[in-house]
Formats: C-alpha cells, sequence, structure tokens
C-alpha cells in the first residue's frame, strides 16, 4: 500500500493515491454506553454550529464576564470569537478546581529522565504558578509584555506558561532543540522582555545544556531581554551574567503564594508560536484566549473521551509545539484531568521507557506521534508485551498521517494488552488527530463512543467544524477523489494572525481560495466520505512531527562557505515519517569528501538545531531548474526516494536529471 502526493511546477497539487483499507473497529457496546461524546454532538453542531460553540465555551468555561457575541468575522479573515467575554487562563486551569474541592486531586505527575518524580496536586500548582506570576511582575513583566519559554519538559515549563497567561503575558516557547541562532530570532522578532530556561535537561543520561544556548543567543548587543531566569535541573557548570541571569529558586520559590487572577479579554494574545515557514523567516502564529481554551478544552474531553475524576492522561509531546501547548499545558488542566509529563527519550534506560510509565501510573489515555509508534515497531513488541498495560483504554495518534500498519501495531500491543500475556477481547480505540499550530486544536477526529474507526484515517471532522476536500478550483472533491483540505468556516482555536505581519497572515492561508482556509495538506474522501491526509503539498517537510522549512535547511547550507547552492526535500523513512534530503553544488575549490558532509550536517545542527540535520547530503553538478529559475524539488524528491522517470519537460536543461544521475553513481 503506497500514497503519495507530487506538486506541478505551476504549484497545483496532483495526488496519487493508491491506498486501499477496508477494515473497521467499531467501539464496543461497553465504551459507548459510558462515553463522554455521543452521536447528538453533531446533530447539534450541525442544527448551529455557533449556538453550538457558545453552548461549549459556557460550559467547560468560567467566564468573569459573559459574551454578548458568539463570533464576529467581519473583518474576514480576521476573527473575534466570544465578543465582550472576560476570563482568564490560568483560573480555569487551576484556581476553580481548589474552590470547588477538588485542590487535592493530583495535577501533574513527573518523571524525570533520571528517575526522579513529583507529584504535584492542583492545590499545589495554584501555588506554584501565583509565586511565578508574583516573580514575574517584580521583574518588570506586565499584561502585554512578552516571555521567551525555552525548557525542557518539566513541571517549571507549563507553571511558566500558565504564570504568562494570569498576569496576562505574552509567552512564547521554543523548542529546547532549537539552536541560539533560532533562539534569537524568535526572542527579537517577539521582543521578550523575559527569558526562562534551566540550567539544562537529562537526555540519554547525560545533562545536554540549555542555559549556554541562552547565553549565545544573547551575545550580540540589540536584544530587549532584561532578564533571565534560571531553574537548576542537572546541577552542571553555567556562565553566570550578573544583573541579568537570576535562580529560580531565588526569583520564583521565595515569591508570595497570594495572587489575584484579573479578568482579561477573550480576544486577548495568549501566546506566540513559531512554526517554519516556506519562505524561511520563521512565522509567529498568534493565539489569543476564550476560543482557543474553548475548542482544546472541549476536543480534550470529547476526543480522548476524558473522565478526570479516575483517568491518567499522557500526551508525550514537548511543549515547545503546538501539541504540548493544547494537550498538555492547557486543556487537560482547564478540565481538571490528572496527567504523566516525562523528560526524556523513549530509550532511556532502556526500550521499554514508555511502556514501565504506563505500568507505573496506571495511564489510561496515552496521544503520541506515529514516529513513535514506529520506533518502538522496530524495537519489537516483546518489549512492551513484558509489562501490564490494562489500564489503557483510548489512545492517540498526532502529529503527521499515520501507516495503517503502525495503526494495527499500536492497536494491538498497546490497546490490545491486558496484562502480561493476556491480550483483550476489545482492543482500546485509536484517536488519530488532525490539527496544525494554526488551527490551535483537534480539527478532524473521531468520537470513540461513535465511529468506526479506520486504520490510519483520521476520519472525520470534530462537531461544529467544517472540513473539505477540493479540487484546484475550490469545488468539492466525490467521495473516493483526493485533492487540497480546507477549513469552510471560522472556529473558536483558529489562529488569529502572523505576530507583527498580517498581509503574511491572509496570503499565507487564505489567498489560495476564497474565503476558505488552505491547510496545505492533501487529503482524499474515501467511498464513505471520511477523510484521509496524503501529506503536505508545499515544501514544509514533516519530520518526525515537526514541521521544518526546506527553505531554512537551504539556507543554512548555503551559508557555509563550501556550498554554491542547495535544494532540499523530504524523502519518506520508516521511522521519521519523512527525512531531510539535501542537494548540494559546492564551491570550485571545495572537494567533495565524507568529510565535507559530515562538516555540512553539523553546520545545519549548529545554524537550526540537530532536528533539521539532513538524514543524507548528494553533491551533485547542478539542480533541475525550470527557465525562471526555479527548482523543481519534485524531481529531487523522486531521486531521493529511489524512484526516476518522473516529468522532466519543464526544464531549462533537459540533461540535468542524467547530469545528477551519473554523478551519484560515481
Amino acid at each position: 500500500m503506497v500514497e503519495g502526493i507530487a506538486v506541478s511546477d505551476n504549484g497545483s497539487a496532483t495526488l496519487d493515491n493508491l491506498l486501499t483499507e477496508n477494515r473497521k473497529f467499531p467501539p464496543s457496546p461497553e465504551f459507548a454506553a459510558q462515553a463522554v461524546a455521543k452521536a447528538d454532538k453533531y446533530e447539534e453542531a450541525n442544527a448551529d454550529r455557533l449556538a453550538y460553540w457558545a453552548d461549549q465555551a459556557r460550559s467547560v468555561l468560567t467566564w468573569d464576564k459573559d459574551f454578548e457575541e458568539t463570533l464576529d468575522f467581519s473583518d474576514a479573515p480576521f476573527a473575534k470569537w466570544f465578543v465582550g467575554g472576560e476570563l482568564n487562563a490560568a483560573y480555569n486551569a487551576l484556581d476553580r478546581h481548589v474552590e470547588r474541592g477538588i485542590g487535592d486531586r493530583v495535577a501533574i505527575y513527573f518523571e524525570g529522565e533520571p528517575g526522579d518524580q513529583e507529584t504535584i496536586t492542583y492545590a499545589q500548582l495554584t501555588e506554584r504558578v501565583k509565586q511565578a506570576a508574583n516573580a514575574f511582575e517584580s521583574l518588570g513583566v506586565s499584561k502585554g509584555d512578552r516571555v521567551a519559554v525555552y525548557l525542557p519538559m518539566i513541571p517549571e515549563a507549563v507553571i511558566t506558561m500558565l504564570a504568562c497567561a494570569r498576569i496576562g503575558a505574552i509567552h512564547s516557547v521554543v523548542f529546547g532543540g532549537f539552536s541560539a541562532d533560532a533562539l534569537r530570532s524568535r526572542i527579537d522578532d517577539a521582543e521578550a522582555k523575559l527569558v526562562v530556561t534551566s540550567d539544562g535537561t537529562w537526555r540519554r543520561g547525560k545533562a545536554s545544556g540549555l542555559k549556554d544556548a541562552v547565553d549565545a543567543a544573547l551575545e550580540k548587543p540589540g536584544h530587549t531581554v532584561e532578564n533571565v531566569v534560571v531553574v537548576q535541573r542537572t546541577g552542571q557548570d553555567i556562565k553566570w551574567t550578573d544583573g541579568l541571569d537570576r535562580w529560580w529558586k531565588d526569583v520564583v520559590e521565595t515569591a508570595s503564594t497570594e495572587h489575584t487572577a484579573v479578568p482579561h479579554d477573550s480576544e486577548h494574545p495568549l501566546f506566540i508560536l513559531y512554526t517554519s515557514g516556506t519562505t524561511g523567516k520563521p512565522k509567529g502564529i498568534l493565539h489569543t484566549t476564550g476560543g482557543y481554551l474553548t475548542q482544546t478544552a472541549v476536543t480534550h474531553r470529547d476526543t480522548f473521551d476524558i473522565h478526570p475524576e479516575s483517568d491518567v492522561y499522557w500526551c508525550t509531546a514537548d511543549v515547545g509545539w503546538i501539541t504540548g501547548h493544547s494537550y498538555v499545558a492547557y486543556a487537560p488542566l482547564v478540565n481538571g484531568s490528572t496527567q504523566l509529563m516525562y523528560e526524556g527519550t523513549p530509550d532511556t534506560p532502556g526500550r521499554d521507557r514508555w511502556a514501565t510509565l504506563v505500568e507505573k501510573y496506571g495511564v489510561t489515555v496515552m496521544y503520541t506521534a506515529p514516529t513513535a509508534i514506529r520506533t518502538m515497531m522496530k524495537w519489537g513488541r516483546e518489549l512492551v508485551d513484558a509489562h501490564d498495560l490494562s489500564s489503557i483504554r483510548v489512545l492517540g495518534s498526532v502529529g503527521e498521517p499515520i501507516n495503517p500498519e503502525a495503526w494495527m501495531w499500536y492497536r494491538d500491543v498497546f490497546g490490545g494488552n491486558a496484562g502480561v500475556g493476556k491480550r483483550r477481547e476489545n482492543p482500546a480505540p485509536i484517536v488519530d488527530t488532525w490539527w496544525q499550530t494554526e488551527t490551535g486544536a483537534h480539527m478532524i477526529a473521531p468520537l470513540p463512543g461513535v465511529t468506526a474507526t479506520k486504520p490510519g484515517s483520521a476520519q472525520v471532522a470534530v462537531p461544529g467544524i467544517t472540513i473539505d476536500v477540493v479540487d484546484d478550483l475550490g469545488n468539492s472533491v466525490e467521495n473516493g477523489q483526493g485533492g487540497l483540505l480546507v477549513i469552510r468556516d471560522p472556529w473558536p482555536s483558529m489562529a488569529r494572525t502572523i505576530w507583527k505581519d498580517p498581509e503574511r497572515f491572509k496570503d499565507t492561508y487564505w489567498s489560495r481560495f476564497d474565503g476558505m482556509y488552505f491547510a496545505g495538506d492533501g487529503a482524499k474522501k474515501d467511498a464513505d466520505g471520511d477523510i484521509w491526509l496524503l501529506g503536505r503539498v508545499d515544501d514544509v517537510m514533516n519530520v518526525s512531527g515537526h514541521r521544518l522549512s526546506t527553505t531554512e535547511i537551504e539556507s543554512a547550507l548555503v551559508s557555509h562557505p563550501s556550498v554554491a547552492e542547495a535544494a532540499v526535500v523530504g524523502a519518506a523513512d520508516e521511522t521519521t515519517g519523512e527525512a531531510v534530503v539535501a542537494f548540494v553544488i559546492l564551491r570550485g575549490e571545495a572537494a567533495n569528501s565524507d568529510t565535507i558532509v559530515e562538516e555540512l550536517r553539523a553546520h545545519v545542527g549548529k545554524e537550526i538545531g540537530p532536528i533539521a540535520k539532513p538524514r543524507t547530503i548528494l553533491v551533485v553538478p547542478e539542480l533541475p531548474k525550470t527557465r525562471s529559475g526555479k527548482i523543481v524539488r519534485r524531481l529531487l524528491k523522486e531521486i531521493a526516494e529511489g524512484r526516476v522517470g518522473g516529468d522532466a519537460s519543464t526544464l531549462a536543461d533537459q540533461s540535468v536529471m542524467q547530469q545528477i544521475t551519473d554523478a551519484l553513481k560515481k
């Protein structure tokens, strides 16, 4: 079974879909009977979409001031949801649960990679967020200021995000794997006043530095940062700058635990999250408060069938990505859930670490990426089968389309485990979710108590969401056909703009089709009308669930003195979904060797971060280009994936592909 997507030279999408899947798994009668979300959710949303979302907003959130209008889309594509309403995100995630008597419920079970543990109740988390809010205010941070967060998966990351939300500051979380240069570009764009980081984090048994990247990012003058607050995590030696650096323990843990959460407008900015774009410059996606919290909380509850009084939920995503924002820092806490946070990698100290954690904490809902599932498939099911995973009742997938084989393995090995050596008659349902940084929350996902799930398909739009698959002219395709995935109506958790660049927001997401958001993904409708994602149609690669711009990596390669030109494509990879493959033309004096290849990989890692290192770098004499000078990446992708024979008729030089093929044979 194969599925693929090609992009023609004029930018129109051509979908080749050869995937067929006929297996279906309806929910068991027992699961359906106790499910939080029933089929009437679709009926209610279809009858009156805006009334549905208004009702959801009032049911999942506590409003200091009720909203007067559900949606104002008069300045499309710039939306305002729950207009006139006021609320506080941190109060909704914390204080109100304490006030209603569940302060003793566990909010976060934390496990560090070395095995250190911490159990934090809602009452304790509320106090710690209040302390952080007081500390940040004492450092001059106020409503509307931006705070850069460069932390590993430790409780202080969530505490920092919620403390910012409490006082109305806007957080900008930067993934800890990004380089100093990438961090600095995001600090500068957001004009961050404060940076919160740690001395380091634990990775595969070793202390990995974070503070040193902050130091390097702030070396050059001209930044807006006034203070750097440092969490002591590993105890490693770090550079210290008096007057700039402050220990978390000195400024946060000594602060008062009394702090009043003030209400903010529903449209007050909550956070900026930078995502790579095809123009090379990262895009600062801006999300606001009321609509974002509503849709993330509703989808967390309904997609995962959350019973907060009994579930232990675990989302394995890092807070540096949108999944960690929506389904770690915000929605689980707004819903009063108990969740697990884990700092390290799945293979430390052994490859059964995740199974050990599920067994240890009695995880009932697990949400992870296909990359992780495929990796564990390679390691072998015996590692998982040796543990009792009978607590699991819902499994989730996120970050990229999941292939049916991985879906079935996930269902059988994780969802079918009824204890060591025992199998379930009805394995736990899998909810495969499609959404983006820009959408903020789930847009396509099954309801586990309603939907007959299909291996590899995200299937149906979330209640209240209008999804379609269209052709190049914006017309809906028939069932069984492929096309471009679009969203036809505004939704509560939609990005409001790109930070400081509203024109780019319109051009990037709303210019392809009149009145529709173009997601940048290809998709098909099967015979039942269910949706199958077929991958990106632009030049953004999805590597292990991380969206990386080809242009950014190409820019990093060309910045090396030995490289004259570069083109990057994503090639199918069994483990990571896509892998980075680079084609480079060396400068005349540079010699093609194994040394230069490794030097270039290291250079990309330094310029952008380790996640962006090309899996393969191929030195070529020329690149395939159109007469206008545009590189035809479709042909390079074919080479990277071992395929040949694509249409080269649009190339300025028809012999280029043969030149490349001959060079790679040497």
